[in-house]
């Protein structure tokens, strides 16, 4: 038992918005991540987006329906992984972007409305040199929005 406990990877005190802002270059309105609550190097972790209806998209998506568009859940999750590479990475991340390269298996299960809590969960897949890969779930009070594997790449600024 002693043993599993001793390999057991080093989990990372919650992280909130002003550390996120030192670690990732996204900004508002673009920043979809509030605070990461449990980040595993090398592993996983898992953020929050509280979905106001004070964010810009929602005049337009859709004004008599206010709907979180797809396409942002899944950059919350990209950002979540960005998180999770950074501080794999520490200071060897110093300098550098993660960037899409590819979204398989996406899937968006139910709509995502302000006042929403989204819990965004990512987990390394795999990674060959610069090029992880991750599962990304996410959840409104435990119930399946979204989720998907994508493909990331890290580079110099």
């Amino acid at each position: 038992m002693g043993d599993a406990a001793a390999m057991a990877p080093e989990r990372v005190a919650e992280i909130d918005i002003e550390t996120i802002q030192q670690k990732i270059p996204h900004r508002y309105p673009f920043l979809m991540i509030d605070r990461m609550i449990e980040i595993v190097p090398d592993v996983s972790a898992v953020g929050i987006k509280n979905v106001s209806i004070n964010e810009p998209q929602f005049q337009g998506h859709f004004p008599c329906r206010a709907v979180m568009p797809g396409v942002l859940i899944i950059e919350a999750m990209a950002q979540a992984a960005a998180v999770l590479v950074v501080v794999t990475l520490g200071s060897d991340a110093e300098g550098k972007l993660v960037y899409f390269m590819s979204i398989e298996d996406c899937r968006f299960r139910h709509p995502v409305v302000p006042g929403d809590t989204m819990r965004i969960t990512v987990t390394k897949q795999r990674r060959r040199r610069n090029v992880w890969k991750f599962k990304g779930v996410a959840t409104v009070e435990g119930i399946v929005v979204a989720e998907a594997a994508y493909t990331a790449m890290i580079m110099d600024d």
